[in-house]
């Protein structure tokens, strides 16, 4: 059986960090030929705007050849402009892998994508709120109040664990190894609750969901990658799965999450290298 090298990332928020994108594509092209990465899974965030996330993972692909192939996920800042609820979930763009899966020639490994969503649970140890102030706090202060959706974050998070789950399932029944990508965070223990800090525990609200987590370990899935929290853990292995945050995040005068001096050196080492075998 083949041993296939994969690279992760996520949330590399190029417009928001204004940098040369298309400089930094070629730059990152360049790294990932050289290190013989023949799979690049991004999860989520690359610009505020579908249609430009969507064209530099076209781009990006011309570039890599056939030697490295592309795949990608909706963050919740590519879901902002440039896209529709109904092409989120049923669009067939180059290269996006919501609720699809590929198959990596050669062995018996499957990628699996699909964006996530949120329903609140994360910050259920906020007193006295209900459902409401999740929502009303949301449309008031997070840039997700503009994602246009035809139903509750917590229909829209059943809908979500239901096709993980179709989709694990089938996985099972065919005997595949899985890689799963997300952009929203699959367990609690990334995140900290802060007593008396209600924007921190408000915002934890929106980070994800517990429940697919434990629907991915009940499948004891092997590797997950998730964005959305930009606070550079290393890997951290729950039974079977290992999880992995490669969120390079922002790196502004405002918010400066980086610990690199530039872009690409911060990308270089957020950039997860794994060998399947």
């Amino acid at each position: 059986m083949d041993i296939v090298r994969l690279a992760f990332s996520s949330d590399n928020h190029f417009d928001v960090n204004r940098i040369d994108a298309a400089a930094m594509m070629r730059a990152q092209a360049t790294y990932l030929l050289q290190q013989g990465v023949q799979w690049y899974l991004v999860a989520g965030d690359l610009f505020n705007d579908f249609q430009r996330s969507e064209q530099f993972i076209v781009d990006l692909q011309a570039l890599l050849g056939t030697q490295t192939r592309v795949y990608w996920i909706a963050g919740n800042h590519d879901m902002v402009h440039g896209v529709s609820f109904d092409e989120l979930e049923t669009g067939q763009f180059a290269g996006y892998l919501h609720n699809r899966y590929v198959d990596i020639p050669g062995t018996d490994w499957r990628v699996i994508g699909n964006n996530g969503w949120y329903d609140y649970q994360y910050a259920a140890q906020e007193p006295d709120t209900t459902t409401a102030d999740f929502l009303h706090w949301k449309n008031a202060f997070w840039i997700d109040r503009a994602i246009k959706q035809p139903m509750s974050d917590g229909e829209r998070t059943a809908l979500m664990l239901n096709q993980v789950k179709a989709q694990l399932v089938l996985a099972a029944a065919e005997q595949k190894q899985v890689v799963f990508m997300t952009h929203f965070v699959p367990r609690a223990d990334y995140l900290q609750f802060a007593t008396g800090k209600r924007f921190w525990n408000m915002a934890n609200a929106l980070m994800g969901t517990p429940r697919l987590g434990e629907l991915l370990e009940q499948f004891n899935i092997a590797h997950v990658l998730f964005g959305h929290l930009h606070v550079h853990p290393k890997p951290r292995t729950f039974g079977q799965t290992t999880y992995y945050d490669q969120a390079v995040g922002y790196g502004l005068k405002r918010i400066n999450e980086w610990r690199a001096t530039n872009f690409m050196a911060e990308w270089y080492q957020d950039t997860q290298i794994i060998d399947l075998k």
